[in-house]
C-alpha cells in the first residue's frame, strides 16, 4: 500500500494571508488553513519528500520519527526550499540524497552553502545534492522516480512520477513530451493557485483541463491561495474525480 501525506497544501504566502481580512483568510474551517506546499510518499517502509518549505519543522513534528530516504525539489523559490536546515535530525545517522534539476542545485549551492560542503563539521545536515535531467528514470530504495518538465511562468521545473503518483507544482503549461511519463495513475497531485488566470501559475480551470486530459484515477489540487475560495464552496463545482488537498490528508492506494 502507498500512503501519500499532504503537508502543505497553500502558495507561497501561505493561508490565511498576512493582514487578509478575506473570508478564506478567517474560516473557521480546518481544511481553509494552508501551510507551503510539501508531499510525504510512503511505500514499504520507504518515505520519500517532495519540496521542503519554510513550514517543514511545523508539518513534520506531529508525524512519528521514521527516516527519510530521499528528498525531491521541484525548484529553488523559497516556498520550497527554506526547511532544508531542519533535515538535519534525518541526516545524523546517514548521508540524505537531495535530488532537484541543475538550476535548482546551483541555486542551493549559493544559497545555502554551509549544508553541501566537502568538508563536513558537527551540526550541519549531511545531505547529497544529485543532478537529475528530465526523463532520467532513477530509484530510490528500489522505488522507481521519473523527473519531467513542467514550466513556471518561464522558468523550466522538476514534476515527479513516483509508481501510481505524479507530483506538480507551480506550473504554469507542460510541455507536450512530458504527458508521456504520466498514463495509468492513480493519483494525481497538480497546482491550482486561484480561480482567475495568473501569469507564472495555472487556474483552477487550467488545472482541471489538465486533469481531464491525465485522466488519473484521482487528482487532488495543492498550492492554492486565499483566492481560491473557500474549500466547502468551491470544491463541490469539481468533476467527480477531482479534490481540493488540504493539510494532513492521507491519501492511500
Amino acid at each position: 500500500m502507498v500512503k501519500v501525506r499532504i503537508l502543505g497544501s497553500g502558495t507561497s504566502t501561505g493561508v490565511p494571508t498576512i493582514g487578509c481580512n478575506c473570508e478564506v483568510c478567517h474560516s473557521k474551517d480546518p481544511r481553509d488553513v494552508r501551510l507551503r506546499t510539501s508531499v510525504l510518499y510512503e511505500e514499504e517502509g520507504v518515505r520519500i519528500l517532495l519540496d521542503c518549505g519554510p513550514d517543514f519543522r511545523t508539518q513534520i513534528l506531529p508525524l512519528p520519527f521514521d527516516p527519510i530516504h530521499a528528498v525531491l525539489i521541484s525548484h529553488e523559490h523559497f516556498d520550497h526550499v527554506a526547511g532544508i536546515d531542519d533535515l538535519r535530525a534525518f541526516s545524523h545517522f546517514k548521508e540524505l540524497p537531495v535530488y532537484a534539476n541543475h538550476i535548482t542545485v546551483e541555486h542551493l549551492k549559493q544559497r545555502m552553502p554551509y549544508c553541501f560542503v566537502d568538508k563536513s563539521y558537527p551540526g550541519i545536515p549531511q545531505l547529497a545534492l544529485r543532478t537529475l535531467q528530465p526523463g532520467q528514470h532513477f530509484q530510490v530504495q528500489g522505488i522507481e522516480i521519473i523527473p519531467f518538465t513542467v514550466i513556471h511562468g518561464k522558468l523550466p521545473i522538476l514534476g515527479y512520477r513516483i509508481g501510481k503518483m505524479a507530483y506538480i507544482t507551480d506550473m504554469l503549461y507542460m510541455p507536450e513530451e512530458s504527458y508521456q511519463h504520466l498514463h495509468d495513475l492513480d493519483v494525481l497531485i497538480i497546482n491550482a493557485l486561484r480561480i482567475k488566470p495568473h501569469r507564472t501559475h495555472q487556474s483552477l480551470s487550467e488545472a482541471i483541463e489538465v486533469a481531464k486530459r491525465i485522466n488519473a484515477k484521482r487528482t487532488y489540487f495543492i498550492h492554492m491561495s486565499h483566492d481560491i475560495g473557500l474549500q466547502a464552496v468551491t470544491e463541490k463545482k469539481l468533476p467527480d474525480t477531482q479534490f481540493f488537498a488540504f493539510d494532513g490528508l492521507e491519501i492511500t492506494f
